[in-house]
């Protein structure tokens, strides 16, 4: 089985319930995505229903071809979805891939579950698919996600100029991040006895 088949699984926690988005749960993620502040530094834009259709669908697609891995964020004490992460950027001949597209609805952010869903997908992508590296990119003016990376432990590697276009006409710097294999106990054993929360928009 491929990566992408492997990691199409349920995670979870005390804390947080990851499992692989169906088209049935359009209506509730539609509920927390529906704020413009969370798109602030996303590589798109959601205002409509139109927006958040098309969003919902590249996403639905991306994953029946393989290209991703849709998590469908849950907390747990609530049973409420909180928003989404995903595997992408899958290079499994290379031993690698990417934790992105991740956001949280305003009510979940600053609770410790980007936190908790990220440590689930680091374990899952090390120990079960066997990575050698996962990496993580975001905007280099989203201080907050910036922030938050590098409380998870993941290590700053440096920026790729005029990245990507962005809702608006501006060009994205990007900056990226990751966790090699060998960082990975340390990394799991600081997520797990050191808790911390970032507070704010937190995008990649």
């Amino acid at each position: 089985m491929t990566w992408a088949q492997l990691a199409r699984t349920t995670l979870e926690n005390d804390h947080v319930l990851l499992r692989p988005i169906v088209a049935e749960d359009r209506a509730a993620v539609r509920e927390p995505a529906m704020s413009p502040e969370i798109w602030r530094y996303f590589v798109m834009l959601i205002e409509t229903d139109a927006d958040f259709d098309a969003f919902f669908d590249a996403a639905l697609a991306d994953q029946d071809a393989g290209r991703r891995v849709v998590y469908h964020i849950i907390d747990k004490p609530t049973g409420r979805t909180a928003g989404s992460m995903s595997f992408c950027n899958i290079a499994e001949a290379d031993g690698r891939l990417e934790i992105g597209w991740s956001w949280l609805g305003l009510k979940f952010q600053g609770q410790g579950i980007n936190r908790w869903a990220k440590f689930l997908m680091l374990e899952q992508a090390f120990e079960q698919l066997g990575a050698e590296r996962v990496e993580f990119k975001t905007d280099v003016l989203n201080v907050q996600a910036r922030k938050g990376l590098r409380n998870i432990g993941a290590v700053e590697e440096g920026t790729l100029r005029s990245f990507n276009p962005m809702p608006g006409g501006r060009r994205r710097d990007a900056i990226y991040y990751s966790v090699l294999r060998g960082e990975w106990p340390g990394v799991r054993a600081q997520l797990l006895t050191r808790p911390k929360v970032s507070r704010g928009p937190e995008a990649s």
